[in-house]
């Protein structure tokens, strides 16, 4: 974080400041800020945060032999360092993330201000993120959150990462609910909004496909005239969500009227190639990381890039050289001799489940054998069995050869795979982790491309990693 000190701290957040006998509010804090005790270092801010199950006061003497400079919290603490209590700490923390991020965009120059991109979305989030950084990583000093933090809490802790030397701030913005990516908007105050799809993603907790709809176009009914909104054209709830904003709209997709768009979309086991049709520029891009679906985010990512005025045609180039998505998203490993592994269960919607088993279908060859292994799609609501039966009637439409589905809440893709009496594959239902693990290796063949899809409660992403040998 940059510099500020305890006395501007605690003007930003509010509350009462505690010092102890050998500190002012003078002092200088510049060091992280976290929530987790256990990534405290010397000169950090730690937010004792209450959470679900715990409540972060009970870890601030980790904190402080961490080496904390100053701890937030919401009730009293012992502590042998300063501290803020303050009556919502989220609220403070959101407090500080504001005004780190406005100082930081203050003290640019017209020429070289502060770029600030929030990306939504019910699929694509974290790779379309993934992507940005690896664009602007190549142009100058970048900040973009490490893996999925993108909630209220995450969100502000990684934009408080920006410095005085920041270019571009990448800010990957997600919601359960109603108002909490207008939150993150109020904080970030994007220049440009980019919103890749609407769809059953957390529908359970939203309530249904109209309220995501209404939640995700949070990204862009506050931005300003002066900014951008990027919107899938492709995508018929995100398209009408132009009528929502005063930021100028740009458009990708895969469609004749996107301004960014693929035509001549190749997926195959060594990647995803496409043509680019961008405003002047025409290329052929070879992606590393498979899937069709990863066409599409890429594009939101040019399209950034584009519209920054930054130049598209390296961009385009840099993404040719990305290995991954991210950790368990898309992941190709080795699952021994003549046996792929492609370990995509960090997250899963019906959606990006269906995209996983297209792009599995299509990356077969004709002496390979197509497997699935499907965990839950976590937090669907009234819509979970539903969903669930249309991912085992799609899995016999793509005439996978051999479906394991894992545990009892994923059970109606089994049945529904099941009861389509044209499909020639085969479907076995196992209790958990430990007896699939058993199955498929029981009945492995030279040649198998096994796809392990999952929400992360479910877990798979470790039987991904269990079947490719891989510890870490």
């Amino acid at each position: 974080m940059i510099a500020l000190t305890l006395a501007e701290i605690h003007a930003i957040v509010g509350g009462t400041l505690a010092l102890t006998p050998e500190t002012t509010d003078q002092l200088i804090v510049d060091g992280s800020v976290e929530t987790d005790s256990r990534l405290v270092t010397p000169g950090s801010i730690f937010f004792a945060l209450p959470g679900e199950t715990t409540d972060g006061r009970l870890f601030v003497p980790q904190a402080v032999e961490n080496g904390a400079a100053l701890v937030i919290s919401e009730g009293e603490v012992e502590a042998l360092v300063p501290r803020i209590l303050v009556d919502d700490g989220v609220a403070a923390l959101s407090a500080l993330a504001t005004a780190v991020v406005q100082k930081v965009r203050d003290a640019k120059t017209p020429t070289e201000p502060l770029r600030v991109v929030g990306v939504t979305g019910s699929n694509g989030k974290t790779s379309t993120k993934n992507m940005l950084r690896a664009i602007l990583s190549d142009l100058g000093p970048t900040v973009a959150p490490e893996g999925s933090f993108n909630n209220h809490v995450g969100a502000p802790i990684s934009m408080l990462r920006v410095d005085y030397d920041t270019r571009f701030l990448v800010v990957e913005m997600g919601a359960s609910g109603a108002g909490e990516i207008a939150r993150l908007v109020a904080i970030a105050r994007p220049d440009t909004g980019v919103v890749l799809k609407v769809g059953l993603a957390h529908a359970g907790e939203f309530g249904g496909i109209e309220a995501t709809q209404k939640a995700k176009s949070e990204m862009v009914t506050d931005l300003p005239g002066t900014a951008t909104a990027i919107l899938n054209t492709d995508d018929f709830r995100v398209a009408a969500m132009a009528d929502l904003t005063r930021a100028r709209v740009v458009s990708f997709g895969f469609g004749d009227s996107a301004e960014y768009r693929a035509s001549d979309i190749d997926v195959t086991a060594e990647g995803t190639a496409f043509i680019l049709n961008a405003p002047g520029l025409t290329k052929n891009v070879t992606l590393r990381i498979l899937g069709e679906h990863h066409v599409m985010n890429a594009l939101a990512a040019l399209a950034v890039t584009g519209e920054w005025g930054l130049d598209v045609d390296r961009a385009a180039t840099v993404l040719e050289g990305v290995t991954r998505a991210e950790r368990w998203r898309m992941e190709v490993l080795d699952g021994g001799p003549g046996i792929t592994v492609i370990n995509d269960a960090y997250n899963a919607s019906p959606d990006s489940v269906a995209a996983a088993l297209k792009t599995l279908a299509q990356i077969v060859g004709p002496d390979q054998r197509s497997v699935a292994v499907i965990g839950e799609m976590a937090e669907l609501g009234e819509y979970a069995q539903e969903e669930h039966d249309r991912i085992g009637r799609l899995i016999v439409r793509l005439n996978i050869h051999k479906l394991v589905v894992v545990g009892d809440a994923a059970r109606h893709v089994h049945m529904a795979a099941g009861l389509e009496g044209s499909w020639s594959g085969e479907s076995t239902l196992v209790p958990d982790i430990d007896a699939a693990y058993e199955a498929l290796r029981a009945d492995q063949r030279e040649g198998d491309v096994v796809l392990v899809k999952s929400s992360k409660s479910a877990g798979l992403r470790f039987l991904g990693d269990r079947l490719a040998g891989v510890t870490a």
